[in-house]
């Protein structure tokens, strides 16, 4: 099979390429260490250029996998070629190597893709100085692959022209005695083995002609047809600078096992030229517009036909067995009539030579009962020969050791009658050799062989009885065989990896993606790429505790329940599932994290800075899930739209103050490996200490009192314009909802019941939580005690939450104050609000550094930058804005989740399956799940413990079990929390 490319294809795709040149790099990505993308922009139209040190250059139209994190040369190339034109691309001489150059003048810079033996990617400067190298190495002495090293330009090949005749007999004179005329040409020309072959065959010669031979290629005869072939060879690379080529990908046809009477084939692609060579025309082929396209097609489907040809082995194999059974069956029947055969003749000569058979028996007991070793036996028997005994000359073996002697027997009525001669002729009666045991007669000697061939005839009328019901079983098995091979082979196919799967990830219970980082990088890359304005950044104070996202941009806020789940998978992918603790997580909003730290201060991969106050989760068990989904056919994924339905606001608006609980004003350094500081009130001086450790600390700083003022003077201002908007409509009574949640099932308890104002205000024993609101000082607080209650006033509308605190707290404050007094009061606010908000503004642009244009076009890369609080910020969390592309991406993460169930239907028709591990009351409702709680088993074995269960499951259909086979074992554990202890009904029979 063609990996790699050629002269020809070079220079082909240097020509078609061309088009490129002018547009700009946009971005640059690595697939693996050998495979880059370049992904260039010009006004609206895009293009992805892939290079491959060592095999191929080509643009692509497919979406190949992108390494999380990119490597130190994609940062080179990153760093030096963002932006920049592409100014040319071209081939270096006639080698197989590609220059690609970007920007021009003293800001040029060249990018070297080699195509021979290992290959490799050089950048370099404006005067081919290397600035990075993928590959660094030595060639000889002198030339050196290396930062700081010149690119040597010179060693290219430069001249690709046919040889002249005597050139060419020169080359022809080397040749070794043998050697056929492609191998002798093919090292001393540039034109490429392919080209070669095909010009060779234009004019009337071939690539295996052996080179001064009769019957192969003379000199004398066919040098005039190699001159002008090669001359041919050489206009074909030169009109091929000029043009755009077709692309063909050639084919083989591979015949695949298949039922009795039926044909199967299986098309593979094994060569992609630019041009349909000769040697081609009577193979099957695939024709494209151009060259580029063909290559792209080419490798995009290498993937696929590896599954292709894996699937004809393992038919193959099936097959195989079939026929070794086959062939078994066969050999052992046989075998049993050659037996039958020979003890039949064995006995039939033992009764026609009986008298002689009787002799030489008595002889050797005879000779046995005088005491005479065997030695001297088998010295006597020679001697008798040697005369002509006719006894002795009979006998041919001795195996005293087992009391036989071994006899060569002939027929001795062989001329007596025409009957006979018929009967021997069917017996087939000719000299043998006969095994006689000495203890028994000559007559029970030929009755042991009859009873043998009876034997040998019973065992084979057996065998072929049951070799019907064997065969009929290995069909069966095999049929089968191959039909699963071809179903997981279809499911492979279809089977398309989301681009959440590289995450630890799950579906909560009110249908939200939650998704956590595996590592520091993955955590870094969560918060940079995909944290958007209205997420929820889930955390635990927790060593190696994973940064958990809640999608939830363009959608509401997440119900408690999807953030106690979320809570759940940041505390148990930590150190808290191996020690088996119980902990605490918290969540916070997109807009809150930043990694941008203090002065002076620095934060490693993976650690972030939290300003603002922390919602604290209750903690929960930890159990987790192991089921899988199910990738549904687009016409079924409407029956199952509202199976993971979210709770509505009227459910949930008391919850949160049951659920969470609030700090003070922090600011946290959130990393891989947490810990909680000591004391809440650390100085400022202690910060520039604790960095330094390699377990980062938490820093918590209060407001300043000014700042805190400020804010209560807010909160009371807008706490006014509330009371005002609803004095004129207020309702004598309160409706309360208490809302439980059991964590285990995911069940919701709700209890609603209506209490007026003044009830509530007379309850001593009522207590409440106002996340929002900010602390209020000792006077404030004696004001109130003194202040008498309030009168009952109707309320038509329910109160959102936190409004009925607010209006508790105003009608306390305000009660004797009149409109004229509340309008007067409501313009000093602000006034005093405005003077306050300018000189915040001042405070920030002194204390905010400047920023150099890469860290602000670095800032723009993050999608929907959200305003960042900081320590003299206003304790007032905005509501994050939503704008028209995070709805679009909110209404396309929707439509993703929809396609997917653990609750599929008997008639639903369903494409694969994915393995998914999420806290166990997100999978309550799964038709396959088991429970997993910290325990001893590793995670594989685990994890095929729980696919048998799977498999052994009564309720499942056959398609739901082929589509569970044909997940890969290493992607069924990879997101375990670590090793496990299985739950699952009867599972003790499913181990056995």
């Amino acid at each position: 099979m063609k990996t790699r490319f050629n002269t020809y294809d070079i220079i082909c795709m240097v020509a078609e390429l061309q088009r490129l040149v002018g547009m700009r790099v946009n971005q640059v990505y690595d697939i693996d260490n050998k495979t880059y993308v370049i992904r260039f922009q010009r006004s609206e139209e895009k293009v992805v250029l892939l290079l491959e040190s060592g095999n191929r250059f080509h643009t692509t139209q497919f979406e190949w996998p992108k390494n999380v994190a990119p490597s130190g040369f994609t940062m080179k190339l990153r760093k030096h070629l963002k932006n920049k034109r592409l100014e040319s691309i071209s081939q270096l001489g006639v080698d197989r190597i590609v220059a690609l150059q970007f920007g021009s003048g003293e800001a040029a810079y060249h990018v070297v893709l080699e195509l021979y033996d290992r290959g490799n990617i050089v950048l370099t400067d404006y005067e081919w100085t290397i600035l990075n190298v993928l590959r660094p190495h030595v060639e000889g002495d002198k030339i050196r692959f290396a930062v700081k090293e010149k690119y040597p330009l010179d060693r290219a090949k430069t001249d690709y022209s046919a040889p002249n005749e005597e050139a060419l007999k020169e080359i022809l004179s080397k040749s070794k005695p043998g050697d056929n005329l492609k191998k002798t040409l093919n090292p001393n020309l540039e034109f490429g083995a392919a080209v070669i072959d095909h010009v060779l065959l234009e004019n009337g010669l071939t690539g295996n002609m052996k080179v001064n031979k009769e019957q192969g290629f003379l000199v004398e005869r066919d040098l005039d047809k190699l001159v002008k072939a090669l001359k041919q060879a050489e206009e074909m690379l030169d009109n091929a600078k000029n043009t755009v080529a077709k692309g063909y990908i050639i084919q083989r046809r591979e015949e695949r096992p298949a039922a009795e009477g039926e044909t199967k084939f299986l098309l593979t692609n094994q060569e992609f030229h630019p041009v349909l060579f000769a040697q081609y025309k009577n193979q099957p082929f695939v024709e494209h517009e151009t060259f580029d396209r063909a290559v792209d097609e080419f490798f995009s489907a290498l993937e696929g036909q590896k599954i292709d040809m894996k699937t004809v082995q393992m038919e193959r194999e099936a097959m195989k067995k079939l026929q070794n059974v086959r062939k078994d069956h066969d050999k052992r029947v046989t075998e049993l009539s050659r037996v039958q055969q020979d003890d039949r003749k064995k006995a039939e000569l033992i009764s026609r030579n009986e008298t002689l058979v009787e002799h030489a028996r008595m002889a050797i007991q005879t000779a046995l009962a005088n005491q005479m070793s065997w030695d001297n036996i088998s010295l006597l028997i020679k001697t008798a020969q040697d005369n002509k005994d006719p006894i002795a000359s009979v006998i041919k073996n001795l195996k005293l050791n087992t009391n036989h002697i071994t006899l060569l027997l002939s027929d001795p009525y062989d001329d007596d009658s025409e009957d006979d001669e018929e009967d021997d002729d069917k017996l087939d009666l000719k000299p043998m050799l006969v095994d006689i045991d000495l203890s028994l007669t000559a007559f029970a000697n030929a009755r042991r062989y009859y009873d043998q061939k009876r034997n040998a005839a019973k065992k084979q009328q057996k065998t072929i009885e049951s070799a019907d019901k064997a065969l009929k079983s290995a069909e069966k098995k095999t049929k089968q065989t191959l039909k699963e091979v071809q179903t997981i082979s279809s499911i492979s196919k279809a089977r398309k990896t989301y681009w959440f799967e590289k995450f630890y990830w799950f579906i909560s219970s009110d249908n939200y993606l939650v998704i956590a980082g595996r590592d520091q990088q993955q955590n870094e890359l969560l918060v940079k790429r995909h944290l958007r304005a209205g997420d929820v950044y889930v955390h635990a104070d927790l060593s190696g505790a994973s940064s958990v996202l809640v999608k939830a941009a363009g959608r509401p806020q997440p119900p408690p329940r999807t953030l106690a789940e979320a809570g759940q998978a940041a505390v148990g992918y930590s150190v808290a599932w191996e020690a088996k603790v119980l902990t605490r997580a918290w969540w916070v909003q997109a807009h809150q994290v930043s990694k941008s730290a203090p002065t002076g201060e620095y934060l490693s991969t993976g650690s972030f800075m939290i300003r603002g106050k922390k919602n604290y989760l209750l903690p929960d068990q930890l159990q987790f899930g192991f089921s899988f989904m199910f990738r549904l056919e687009d016409s079924c994924i409407e029956r199952h739209r509202e199976e993971r339905k979210a709770l509505t606001a009227e459910d949930t608006s008391d919850v949160i103050s049951d659920v969470t609980t609030q700090d003070n004003d922090e600011e946290i350094v959130v990393s891989d490996d947490d810990e909680p500081s000591d004391t809440e009130d650390s100085k400022k001086t202690d910060r520039l200490e604790s960095i330094t450790e390699e377990t980062t600390q938490i820093k918590i700083e209060d407001a300043p009192k000014e700042n805190e003022k400020e804010s209560r003077e807010e909160t009371v201002a807008d706490a006014a314009k509330e009371a005002e908007s609803s004095d004129d409509d207020s309702d004598s009574g309160v409706l309360h909802t208490h809302i439980k949640i059991d964590h285990g099932t995911g069940e919701v308890h709700t209890e609603s019941k209506t209490r007026t104002i003044s009830e509530i205000s007379d309850a001593s024993d009522e207590k409440f939580t106002f996340p929002a609101l900010p602390k209020m000082s000792k006077k404030t607080q004696k004001k109130e005690k003194k202040a008498p209650e309030p009168k009952n006033e109707e309320k038509k509308e329910t109160l959102k939450r936190g409004q009925r605190g607010k209006l508790k707290k105003i009608q306390k404050k305000y009660k004797n104050q009149d409109d004229e007094d509340r309008a007067l009061m409501m313009d000093m606010l602000q006034s005093s609000k405005e003077s306050k908000e300018s000189k915040k503004a001042q405070k920030k642009a002194a204390a905010k550094p400047s920023k150099s244009k890469a860290g602000h076009a670095r800032a723009q890369r993050i999608p929907q930058p959200a305003p960042l609080l900081l320590e003299a910020d206003s304790e007032e969390e905005p509501e994050p804005e939503v704008d028209g592309a995070d709805a679009a991406g909110a209404d396309t993460d929707v439509e993703l989740l929809a396609q997917l169930t653990g609750c599929p239907y008997p008639e639903d028709e369903l494409l694969f399956a994915v393995p998914v591990v999420a806290p166990y009351s997100a999978l309550v409702n799964y038709k396959y799940k088991v429970k997993l709680t910290p325990g001893t088993s590793k995670r594989g074995k685990a994890a095929k413990t729980a696919v048998q269960v799977f498999l052994r499951d009564k309720l499942g259909s056959a398609r739901e079990r082929d589509l569970l086979k044909a997940v890969k074992e290493e992607n069924i554990a990879r997101n375990f929390p670590g090793k496990v202890k299985l739950s699952a009904p009867q599972l003790h029979k499913h181990k056995k």
